[in-house]
């Protein structure tokens, strides 16, 4: 319903959304593990059948994005290890392969991801929520942060060097759910009665990946991060955007996660 401007860009693609539930149930903890949990069992087999997917972490659980013409790919490739359904008028119907298998063509094996480069700003963010019956009451503060209090984009070509600080502020609300992500300067501008976080208050680092804006068709982006964090068994909560994959660990953490990646970096993996 966006009228076209010239200020807008739209990704060519449609995209669906997947939801990984257990027992039926999405996870509700107030700890984010994210990928952690999925990666070796949905973000590693989609890369190897070469599915582009953008990931996103929320504080109540996590969503993996797939393109819809690549949908026949996706259930073929996890009708093995998940039942998978669809909804359909609010009821989930669910999806066997032969749904899907009109046209289908055996996806080839993905060439070697590239390895795009990381990049860890100094920033320590937080993972909040807020109910959504309390939004009206930080409703200005939420426009000032998104829409005034930022500075002006990076040129394309950061470096590390230049990434001592990093502005990053993502706001999703779904299904009446909301999910704040925001730097800890910036959390003290709000009141701090009406954000949640976890019992432990625990701040995180974050790893940019890509050097340069990502493309959409580019696969594996995901798993780069995911798959050595997964076998580390380390937490992660991960949120893709139009230009960059961002990747938020426990602060604690950091030093290990920057040596995993840069392993895996020298490896050529």
């Amino acid at each position: 319903e966006l009228p076209p401007s010239e200020f807008m860009q739209v990704a060519d693609s449609t995209w669906l959304v997947l939801s990984v539930v257990s027992n039926g149930r999405a996870p509700s903890g107030s700890q984010a593990t994210g990928v952690t949990k999925i990666a070796r069992s949905v973000i590693a087999p989609l890369a190897e059948h070469h599915v582009s997917v953008l990931m996103l972490s929320t504080y109540q659980t996590d969503f993996i994005l797939v393109r819809e013409r690549d949908l026949p790919v996706v259930i073929h490739t996890l009708a093995g290890e998940f039942d998978i359904y669809k909804e359909e008028s609010g009821e989930c119907v669910p999806v066997t392969c032969d749904d899907v298998s009109n046209g289908f063509l055996k996806p080839k094996p993905a060439a070697s991801p590239t390895l795009h480069p990381v990049q860890s700003p100094q920033t320590r963010f937080c993972v909040l929520t807020v109910a959504p019956d309390t939004l009206p009451a930080i409703a200005t503060m939420l426009i000032d942060v998104l829409f005034y209090s930022h500075s002006p984009p990076r040129e394309a070509g950061a470096t590390s060097q230049d990434l001592d600080s990093i502005t990053f502020f993502a706001f999703s609300l779904i299904e009446g759910y909301i999910s704040i992500v925001m730097d800890a300067d910036t959390q003290k501008r709000f009141p701090s009665d009406l954000l949640l976080t976890s019992s432990t208050g625990e701040l995180w680092r974050m790893v940019r990946i890509g050097g340069q804006p990502l493309g959409f068709d580019e696969c594996g982006i995901v798993a780069q991060i995911a798959e050595p964090l997964a076998a580390a068994d380390i937490s992660a909560y991960y949120i893709s955007t139009f230009n960059f994959d961002h990747a938020l660990v426990p602060e604690e953490g950091i030093a290990e996660v920057i040596q995993l990646l840069q392993q895996r970096q020298d490896s050529g993996r």
